[in-house]
């Protein structure tokens, strides 16, 4: 159960005071420990709300004391930035974002515009080329029969590895030379 009292007495430098209650007698022992952290020093004559419990040696104690005339945390006003900081804060967030954007379209266009002239130059075939082709374990240049057949293997295959530089075009010195190869 709740109370309200007084702090009448307070002794900052070893953290501990007394609280009269407004009903009842006597005074009660209130330690630093029961006040609200971040609420401030507790001054003598504050108006503040309690619980009563007993101490080891039987006697009474105030915890979880709450000031009463104070403004809580919770409904202190929040502090706001300048409208200027505001403004410019997003200004910059949005700029970064245009800016991230149009480097990764870059890249992508660049990547993909790169790879698709690459194999449209290299590997003309047709859907029957690319039927008579299936994954069946070959990773190397070595393994294959004609430059069709590395096509379909870096396209639908996993782990080849026939593409060292990384252009979309498979076994450049073996079997993908010219635009019309093998």
């Amino acid at each position: 159960m709740r109370f309200d009292g007084t702090l009448t007495k307070w002794n900052d430098d070893r953290g501990f005071g007394f609280v009269t209650p407004d009903i009842g007698d006597g005074e009660l022992f209130a330690h630093i420990s029961a006040f609200p952290k971040g609420g401030g020093r507790p001054t003598v004559g504050e108006r503040i709300s309690f619980e009563v419990a007993a101490d080891s040696a039987g006697r009474k104690k105030s915890l979880n004391i709450a000031y009463l005339e104070r403004p809580s945390r919770r409904n202190s006003p929040r502090r706001e930035r300048p409208a200027a900081a505001r403004s410019s804060f997003s200004s910059l967030v949005s700029a970064m974002l245009v800016l991230l954007v149009a480097v990764g379209g870059y890249y992508v266009y660049g990547t993909r515009s790169q790879a698709g002239s690459a194999h449209a130059i290299a590997t003309p075939q047709t859907e029957s080329q690319s039927a008579r082709f299936s994954c069946d374990g070959r990773t190397h240049c070595s393994q294959m029969t004609s430059c069709a057949e590395a096509t379909y293997f870096l396209r639908h295959c996993p782990g080849v590895e026939m593409d060292g530089d990384h252009d979309g075009v498979p076994c450049e010195q073996q079997w993908c030379t010219t635009p019309f190869s093998k």
